[in-house]
């Protein structure tokens, strides 16, 4: 069979998205021909996707006019044709606006074609003895089986133009009892994986996530992270994203040799193992850091190149767990302070002392901004819709930075308190005879990298003074 050859790898885009058709240089002489079917350095540099196959398939088909599918699979496809030559029809059968697309075209062994996953895939052998081959990044499961979308050959919607009329191709039986496009259910996109659910932030992610059926929330009764067979019953190649909002956050209890473990048990080894998770299935890990994997000693704000320095337990296996996300590829490090949520917390103890008229001490040489969970919740969301550059940004919110007396006096304004009920102390006078963890007295993390990804972190008094009256938030 005659080939064009070409000298140079091309790609060309298709109406449907993600969908990419492929010239392959092929070499030839008087014995036949070569060419590199699938080189990943070359393609990836060409834009497509590093899908990590698996498993490559034959389908040898003895007569022109051999017509399969269509199929769509939970898997990504690189095809191609070994000998012969096809005409390929693909119609996107995924959720979203370019449900039903059609693009059809001829490929000989000077071709390729990269199929995502849930684009549905046809062919009608155009010469006999044709040898049709393609990549997978996913073996073959009864689960993957049970997602596969199917489409009529002879859709009258997609009407795709067979070369050779189907009453006169072979077919299966099975092909020709497909549904018309009218019938078929699209197949959802990847989804993300919220952990960590029942927590503060996760509780805030549940909200702003709440209409998007593509996020699965999952606590500690749906996924323990300490428990490692948790991460061997997902089939993590129907996800893209985890976001992690789990963590033990006991920073005073963490010094004790329980504590040590726990904390570890769950900031560390936890997290290696989801970042495990995420490089193998090549998806988007979010992680949630804290200011207390810096020492405090720096007299401006922390930026997020600034090097780590723990001062106690806590602050180091935060620090540890970042390091285990930093060699995911995909990643964001969502670095907080003074985290302020759905539970138990800061703000929530200052209103219940001040409606029980108690007049408390309260550190004043800490100094940093809270963190609110919607504030928090929101930038993660907006990171992951933007595709913003990967890798760490500090998320607090805004404004001028408090102390932790300073902002306890707010509130009991707030709540109708005096704020001179509120007496500053130094860290070390409250501390003194107690045992605690050492605690950095400056958490100001720098924003500039979050505001420069377009979020913007509302100013911490303005969402203090927009919580609830007390009466409603803790009584």
């Amino acid at each position: 069979m005659p080939i064009e050859f070409s000298k140079k790898l091309t790609a060309h885009e298709t109406p449907i998205p993600g969908v990419v058709v492929y010239d392959l240089p092929v070499h030839g002489d008087n014995r036949g021909w070569f060419k590199e079917n699938w080189q990943r350095d070359k393609m990836v540099a060409l834009g497509l996707p590093d899908f990590r196959p698996v498993q490559n398939n034959i389908s040898f088909n003895e007569k022109a006019g051999t017509t399969r599918g269509i199929h769509a699979e939970p898997w990504d496809k690189f095809i191609s044709v070994a000998t012969g030559k096809i005409f390929g029809a693909w119609v996107d059968l995924r959720e979203g606006s370019s449900f039903g697309a059609v693009f059809t075209t001829e490929l000989d062994p000077s071709q390729a074609i990269f199929i995502p996953r849930g684009v549905g895939n046809a062919f009608q052998t155009l010469e006999d003895n044709t040898a049709y081959t393609y990549l997978v990044n996913d073996h073959w499961s009864a689960d993957a089986q049970g997602q596969y979308t199917f489409l009529n050959l002879a859709d009258e919607t997609a009407a795709i133009a067979w070369p050779i009329p189907l009453d006169q191709a072979e077919l299966s039986d099975k092909d020709k009892a497909h549904p018309r496009l009218s019938d078929v259910l699209p197949m959802p996109g990847k989804k993300t994986l919220v952990v960590g659910a029942d927590g503060q932030l996760g509780k805030t992610l549940r909200e702003i996530y709440d209409a998007d059926p593509s996020v699965e929330f999952a606590g500690r009764a749906e996924f323990d992270l300490t428990d490692e067979t948790a991460y061997t019953g997902r089939n993590w190649k129907n996800y893209s994203t985890i976001i992690n909002a789990a963590a033990y956050t006991a920073v005073d209890a963490a010094e004790t040799p329980e504590g040590r473990e726990a904390a570890w048990n769950v900031n560390v080894t936890s997290v290696a193992r989801l970042a495990r998770i995420a490089v193998e299935n090549d998806l988007t890990l979010v992680h949630v850091s804290s200011d207390y994997v810096f020492d405090g000693a720096k007299s401006a704000a922390y930026t997020e190149d600034d090097p780590v320095c723990p001062l106690g337990v806590y602050g180091q296996t935060k620090a540890a767990g970042d390091a285990a996300v930093s060699v995911v590829p995909r990643h964001y490090i969502v670095r907080t302070s003074w985290v302020i949520g759905d539970g138990n917390n800061f703000v929530r103890t200052m209103a219940t002392l001040a409606g029980r008229g108690i007049e408390p001490s309260v550190v004043n040489d800490q100094i940093g901004r809270l963190s609110f969970t919607q504030d928090i919740a929101a930038g993660i969301k907006h990171l992951l819709t933007t595709g913003a550059q990967y890798g760490t940004y500090n998320l607090t919110n805004d404004g001028e930075p408090l102390s932790w007396a300073a902002i306890a006096t707010v509130v009991y304004e707030l709540c109708g308190a005096s704020r001179d009920s509120v007496t500053g102390v130094t860290t070390e006078e409250y501390f003194l005879g107690k045992a605690a963890a050492p605690r950095p007295l400056n958490s100001i993390l720098d924003l500039s990298r979050i505001k420069s990804a377009g979020f913007s972190p509302a100013d911490q008094l303005q969402r203090l003074r927009a919580l609830p009256p007390v009466s409603s938030t803790v009584r």
